[in-house]
């Protein structure tokens, strides 16, 4: 299941009893899969800190999962290119050799890139530059190898398709032309299949000066055929009225074979270097998709670090867990939750069994996000569900670093 909710308990005594009595209150029923959610002593600082802090982690939350989802998807992009799948995608979204899921239940805090003794602040800023620094990194890797693609796609395009549009020099060659000639010039003519015959039965007629028997069959495909005529220059203009009035279509192509062979080589260039960007770019994708991944659960780790202090109190003391539901048992969940933590807050007494209460709790970020007497946050691990998340670029979010830059 891509769904899982992290929480937070204050600790019974211990942390350990805590997470004793959730396993022991869910297993009862097979209700989830339940996992610690490790979070280390961290600095705790001033009441006033705390609480000027959570907005800004819910901002940094927000933005660290949409720079890691527009990776993700980017990524995507870049691989249906070679292997249009979701499997290969999924193969490709790895946390250090593991999974999105495996790395979530496995979580332990990283004191090499994120160390402990730092202060809450600074983490934060820490985590937000390095986010800050892999969208402003994505955006110039997307535009490079987009436009490498894009130009690739461009003479893709003007090799296929209408005979009408499409580019004609793979069609033809040197001899199909009368060239460096002072009389004569060779024109190309699209023509309706179903008019094949009429137009070999009337083409030496649209005008004088056509060279007999000069029309051949260059290539065809299912709607048009094109064909070669030689004639002087002189009339070439009325031959091509001519054509129009009997709806036959001249292509404006003059045989150059230097011309031929540069398009040719910037077409070979521009996909040989597309080639060659191809796997340094999935590299630094899959690279920065671990990152930014990493960045945005530990800010998740810091709010449920905050927000436990702010509601549970002095001295730290809470069992942080991470709830895989059971399918067709999160309502039944939710209800066995609200028997263990209801006492926490009277408020809760009011609600329907099941129900969270949408609430403004000042310094704690939630805004009007769903409210429980424990810390809850559902994450969702589908990170290719566009319609779950609605905020792609940090200017939509509202995130402003904490730091200047």
């Amino acid at each position: 299941m891509s769904e899982v909710w992290l929480i937070s308990a204050p600790g019974e005594n211990t942390p350990q009893k805590t997470w004793d009595t959730l396993n022991r209150a869910t297993s009862a029923e097979n209700l989830s899969t339940n996992y610690k959610f490790n979070i280390p002593d961290l600095r705790v600082g001033t009441l006033d800190t705390l609480v000027g802090l959570g907005d800004d982690l819910g901002k940094l939350d927000i933005y660290a999962e949409s720079v890691s989802r527009k990776i993700a998807q980017y990524l995507g992009d870049v691989l249906e290119d070679t292997t249009p799948t979701k499997d290969k995608l999924v193969e490709n979204l790895k946390i250090n050799d593991t999974t999105p899921a495996n790395y979530l239940h496995k979580f332990a805090w990283d004191g090499a890139k994120f160390p402990i003794k730092q202060q809450l602040k600074s983490l934060a800023e820490m985590i937000g530059k390095q986010v800050g620094q892999a969208e402003a990194d994505l955006k110039s890797k997307a535009h490079a190898y987009n436009t490498l693609k894009s130009n690739v796609q461009s003479f893709e395009r003007k090799s296929t398709g209408s005979l009408l549009t499409r580019n004609l020099v793979d069609l033809v060659k040197k001899e199909d032309f009368v060239l460096d000639s002072e009389y004569l010039v060779t024109l190309l003519v699209v023509v309706p299949r179903g008019m094949r015959d009429d137009w070999f039965l009337r083409y030496e007629k649209l005008t004088d000066m056509v060279v007999p028997r000069s029309s051949k069959q260059l290539f065809e495909d299912q709607e048009n055929l094109l064909v070669s005529v030689t004639l002087f220059q002189r009339v070439a203009d009325e031959f091509r009225h001519k054509c129009r009035e009997a709806k036959f279509s001249v292509r404006d192509f003059v045989y150059n074979e230097a011309d031929i062979l540069a398009g040719r080589k910037e077409a070979e260039d521009a996909d040989t270097k597309k080639k060659k960007q191809f796997p340094p770019l999935v590299r630094w994708l899959k690279v920065n998709f671990s990152e930014c991944f990493i960045a945005w659960i530990h800010v998740k780790a810091l709010r449920v670090f905050v927000e436990s202090v702010l509601r549970y109190g002095l001295p730290v003391n809470f069992q942080a867990m991470v709830l895989v539901p059971n399918k067709r048992s999160q309502k039944r969940l939710r209800d066995v939750l609200k028997q263990l933590y209801q006492h926490l807050d009277n408020s809760s007494l009011s609600f329907k069994d099941g129900d969270s209460q949408m609430m403004d709790i000042p310094g704690m970020n939630m805004g009007s996000a769903e409210y429980y007497p424990y810390i809850y946050y559902r994450i969702s691990l589908d990170l290719l569900d566009q319609q779950r998340f609605f905020f792609p670029c940090r200017r939509e979010v509202d995130y402003e670093p904490m730091f200047c830059c």
